[in-house]
């Protein structure tokens, strides 16, 4: 009885069109960035905030840090439940930060001009971070070292690799995959992958 429990519990956590993976594939548009100085790394928050805020590389690691377990999914159709990760709680970053009142929707920016847009509520909630570590190693290259943002409630293309800043906005704006026929929200629960659906 408690094994199919167990077993309709993990279904029930699988998006519809969603496979399982164990594995964690890589995917991403354009070339794999490769910090050979992170001197020259820094993390900026502009836009609708009353004062724009860079953090420098050794700022952004020293912010207080925890332990966040979540499922991911990709659009591309696979999930990988039980992820463990070491990250910095959007909450430290902001508090770092102050609004205007008419910020509603964060873009985020990454390497290589890369972008993805959030809804503000989307990207403050408890389960959104910035990644560091990934199941106790820290992040690859390929996976978004040195930080990446995870927003896990969401198709995992809004969990931007390589991100370098933050824009806060009073209306909403295609990112870069947004521009090119994804979906403007992303809920995997609702197979909300392109801009159609």
């Amino acid at each position: 009885m408690m094994e199919n429990e167990a077993r309709n519990n993990v279904s029930d956590r699988i998006p519809p069109g969603q496979t399982l993976t164990e594995g964690f594939p890589v995917l991403h548009y354009g070339s794999v960035p490769y910090y050979n100085d992170m001197s020259k790394w820094d993390f900026r928050v502009f836009g609708l905030v009353e004062e724009e805020v860079t953090l420098s590389y050794q700022d952004f690691i020293a912010l207080p840090r925890r332990e966040f377990k979540n499922d991911i999914h990709c659009v591309t159709t696979w999930s990988k439940l039980d992820n463990v990760w070491e990250g910095v709680a959007v909450s430290e970053v902001m508090k770092r930060v102050k609004l205007k009142p008419e910020a509603k929707y964060v873009m985020l920016h990454a390497e290589h001009g890369w972008t993805t847009n959030l809804p503000l509520d989307d990207f403050l909630r408890d389960t959104s971070f910035f990644g560091l570590k990934h199941n106790g190693q820290l992040l690859s290259p390929e996976h978004g070292y040195p930080v990446r943002a995870v927003v896990p409630h969401l198709y995992f293309w809004k969990s931007a690799k390589w991100i370098r800043g933050l824009e806060f906005m009073a209306k909403d704006k295609p990112g870069f995959w947004e521009r090119n026929g994804y979906h403007m929200y992303g809920d995997p629960f609702k197979e909300q992958r392109y801009d159609f659906d």
